[in-house]
């Protein structure tokens, strides 16, 4: 038997030092270095069935190398394989992380059921009656699912061995231990060693492989940030217990861009994948309020239409209240600052309350326009048409700037059925016979003058 070693790991970002000490050098968060035991011994975690297990690769020059287009799994799931880039790749390695109880394991084990190649579904958290009960909820049969409850890799890589799968799903990576590490199950060490032993599988048989990772109380994957670097793919699966859609996001992607957006709704039966978001996001009122306005904004190539909720009161107490959910305080703070300044609106003494419903973030600028309306519409007490809607970013000298992909804006506003949509003047726009009209606005008292007279 080998030696027994011990060393130490910043449980933060996975620094490993001689000997414990206050403060991570890498990190500078403190009391985070813990002891670990390692054991070493010749690995071997994963064996290919064919060949001798040893592959020298070669260089090749840039030319000579296929560039043909790769091919993907389809997941039978739009959401999921928009996010992915078109599907999964072969091989490849997929981070998906998430709060408790926010459905990752609901949506793997949904995807797992209804793919139409033979799945593993590996789990280190729940029996396989409890994985029965959730499954019969989601879809009464699927035979080409495979479940096992098991924690050692080992054991796992002799089922793979024995079934050949065309998909592995790992339920989580922070449960997995092997034997060639004897510190505890969700150490620095043991999770990067068993995801070390994953990826060689994934890359020599050619099976993508979906990891599920727990998450700090930062909202950070829990483990060494190696482990984020070491995969293809990290996904964020997000959203409020409060609420019934869940937001799927893609932090890094090897094979697709980190833009793209998938939206579900939480049922009973599963999770339902959420084709026009704007549909949810746009609240349905028999009358009309002051303090809403629709804005256009963009998730990678998706275009969504959100209402933007605005409340402007008299201030009760000596200091106004600036309160945002789902957009920038500091952003706010701006647009007040060139309402007071550039367009002579007195809100300086006044609270503000802005709110963008469906429990979503947004961080795009186009959406300043419609900020702004919401907010006179509020402090005017005069409701906005509700078939307007606004895409415009504002500027510190009270302008309207031109937003990126203003003509897909406009196409979506005119699918939804709104009649006209304010934009930037500055805007290059070349769409003709467009049913919507189109209202080119160069500063706020422009906006405030066609909405308010």
């Amino acid at each position: 038997m080998a030696k027994v070693k011990t060393a130490f790991y910043c449980q933060n970002c996975g620094t490993q030092y001689a000997r414990w000490q206050g403060q991570c050098n890498s990190c500078k968060q403190w009391n985070t270095i813990v002891e670990e035991i390692i054991q070493k011994e010749e690995k071997t975690a994963w064996k290919p069935t064919s060949g001798d297990g040893k592959r020298v690769s070669k260089p090749l020059r840039i030319t000579e190398i296929d560039s043909a287009h790769e091919v993907r799994l389809d997941t039978t799931d739009g959401e999921l394989n928009r996010v992915l880039g078109g599907g999964l790749v072969p091989g490849s390695l997929t981070l998906l992380g998430g709060e408790p109880g926010i459905g990752k394991s609901t949506l793997m084990l949904q995807i797992s059921l209804k793919l139409p190649y033979r799945t593993l579904y590996v789990s280190g958290e729940e029996s396989q009656k409890q994985i029965k009960m959730r499954a019969e909820r989601i879809t009464p049969s699927a035979d080409n699912c495979f479940i096992l409850t098991e924690t050692k890799t080992q054991n796992i890589f002799k089922q793979i061995e024995a079934i050949e799968p065309e998909v592995v799903i790992i339920d989580s990576i922070q449960t997995l231990h092997t034997d060639y590490i004897e510190s505890s199950p969700g150490s620095i060490s043991q999770i990067r060693e068993t995801t070390a032993e994953l990826i060689k599988f994934a890359k020599e048989s050619n099976v993508p492989v979906i990891l599920i990772g727990h998450i700090t109380k930062d909202g950070s994957i829990a483990g060494p940030k190696i482990l984020e670097h070491m995969v293809d793919t990290v996904l964020q699966f997000e959203g409020d217990r409060n609420h019934v859609y869940r937001i799927l996001r893609s932090l890094k992607n090897r094979f697709g861009s980190t833009a793209e957006l998938g939206i579900y709704e939480m049922l009973g039966t599963g999770l339902r994948e959420v084709a026009n978001p704007s549909e949810i996001l746009i609240s349905h009122k028999e009358e009309e309020l002051s303090g809403t306005a629709i804005a256009t904004t963009l998730e990678g190539m998706r275009p969504l239409m959100i209402e933007i909720q605005a409340l402007v009161s008299s201030a009760v107490y000596g200091t106004p209240q600036r309160s945002t959910t789902g957009y920038n305080a500091k952003r706010l703070n701006m647009i007040l600052a060139v309402l007071e300044k550039r367009a002579g609106f007195r809100l300086g003494a006044k609270d503000v309350f802005l709110n963008v419903t469906g429990g979503i973030n947004v961080d795009d600028p186009a959406i300043d326009l419609a900020v702004v309306a919401a907010i006179l519409s509020s402090n005017e007490d005069i409701p906005v048409n509700k078939d307007y809607c606004f895409a415009g970013e504002i500027g510190l000298s009270g302008e309207i700037r031109p937003v990126n992909r203003a003509e897909q804006r406009i196409l979506e506003a005119e699918k939804l059925g709104f009649s006209t949509i304010f934009v930037s003047k500055y805007n290059k726009i070349s769409l003709k016979n467009t049913l919507i009209e189109i209202k080119l606005v160069a500063k706020i008292e422009d906006v405030a003058a066609h909405l308010f007279g």
